[in-house]
């Protein structure tokens, strides 16, 4: 079975990246390796079954020793559920789509936002700026553009580009999404582009091109940046672990304060939705009062309501601030109500009441 295992992986992860297809391919190989040596007689593909096979596999998973973390062991059975899948249409065997269920999987933790405290954040910015050494800078980079540590890893020698008069964005590589960006800049982070190509302008055993240099491999600077981390948070006084992740949580937070929307952030990040946003974003009560009474202030959902003019004879204008006045009502009605079929049904009447309103206008010009 083991051929038809790995045909399946590659068909599932063609246009994944290399990492992604490495852990298809041993997922499968540890199912195959737990049925060779629990059942020796299985060697077919119509033979698999649940009970025992599937769940004497989940119980094998969740005797670890040390134990799974949640998230491996989630993905040890969606890799192997979108396997079967994937045999169950090519090998024409259904019942293998049903061997795993989704109740099988367990439900991801609600992960919390975990920016800096502002105090720890000037602590370590500021002990960043006095080091002023390639790590720092680099860490200081992560800092104010919230690039991933891989995303800043990668990095060419010349990711500073001009987008228009004075204005200047960092393009970030193919990322974890393996989707790319431009990150705005202002002078503060021009600077650190700038010392971290002299300093590596000065390191003249590598020359790979990248704006950090990797004598010893790209996953050793990852290293190091981590461990100098540490070092810093513990000058500094800091008990708690830091990790550079964290950056990346304090720059949207910070983002979100300044006043950038939620979709503007999303796209800062280099997310693909705005659920894993929210997961960044560290909303606090001082937050929800400032906006509660930038709300009660400066009300921007409060259009004023159009002037209706219902007259004895019917002329143009009338017509027109009827059908205004309608958008209107139906738009602070469509408001209220939550995502769903309703507000879809109002959205397509919204439509319609703008076309028609804009084939009324039509009829003074002519």
């Amino acid at each position: 079975m083991a051929p038809l295992f790995q045909r399946a992986a590659e068909s599932i992860t063609t246009s994944l990246t290399e990492a992604s297809a490495h852990y298809y391919q041993c997922a499968g190989r540890h199912f195959l390796n737990y049925l060779d040596a629990a059942y020796p007689r299985l060697r077919h593909l119509r033979q698999l079954r649940r009970d025992p096979h599937i769940l004497d596999w989940l119980a094998l998973l969740r005797s670890r020793k040390p134990a799974l973390a949640k998230l491996t062991y989630s993905h040890y059975l969606i890799r192997l559920r979108r396997m079967l899948d994937e045999l169950a249409w090519t090998q024409g065997i259904p019942h293998l789509a049903r061997l795993v269920r989704a109740d099988d999987i367990p439900r991801p933790d609600n992960c919390l936002p975990r920016p800096l405290s502002a105090e720890h954040d000037q602590l370590i910015q500021r002990e960043l700026l006095r080091r002023d050494d390639w790590a720092s800078n680099a860490l200081l980079l992560l800092r104010h553009t919230g690039m991933r540590i891989g995303e800043c890893l990668d990095l060419p020698l010349d990711c500073l580009l001009c987008t228009g008069q004075d204005q200047w964005a960092i393009h970030v590589p193919l990322g974890k999404l393996r989707t790319e960006r431009l990150v705005p800049v202002d002078a503060f982070v021009q600077g650190i582009v700038h010392r971290l190509q002299l300093l590596r302008s000065q390191h003249t055993r590598s020359l790979d091109g990248f704006l950090l240099a990797r004598p010893r491999g790209r996953a050793s600077v990852g290293y190091e940046l981590r461990i100098i981390l540490h070092q810093i948070a513990a000058d500094v006084g800091i008990q708690t672990r830091i990790v550079p992740h964290q950056f990346r949580h304090s720059f949207a937070t910070e983002m979100l304060r300044a006043g950038a929307s939620l979709p503007v952030v999303m796209k800062l990040l280099g997310h693909q939705s705005p659920k894993m946003t929210m997961r960044y974003l560290d909303v606090s009560l001082a937050d929800i009062e400032r906006e509660f009474m930038l709300a009660q202030q400066h009300p921007r959902h409060l259009a004023p309501v159009p002037k209706s003019s219902f007259t004895s004879s019917a002329c143009l204008s009338g017509l027109l601030d009827s059908l205004r006045a309608a958008q209107h009502v139906l738009d602070m009605f469509r408001r209220n109500l939550p995502e769903g079929s309703d507000r879809r049904l109002l959205d397509r009447l919204a439509n319609r009441l703008t076309k028609i309103t804009a084939e009324a206008q039509t009829f003074g010009q002519k």
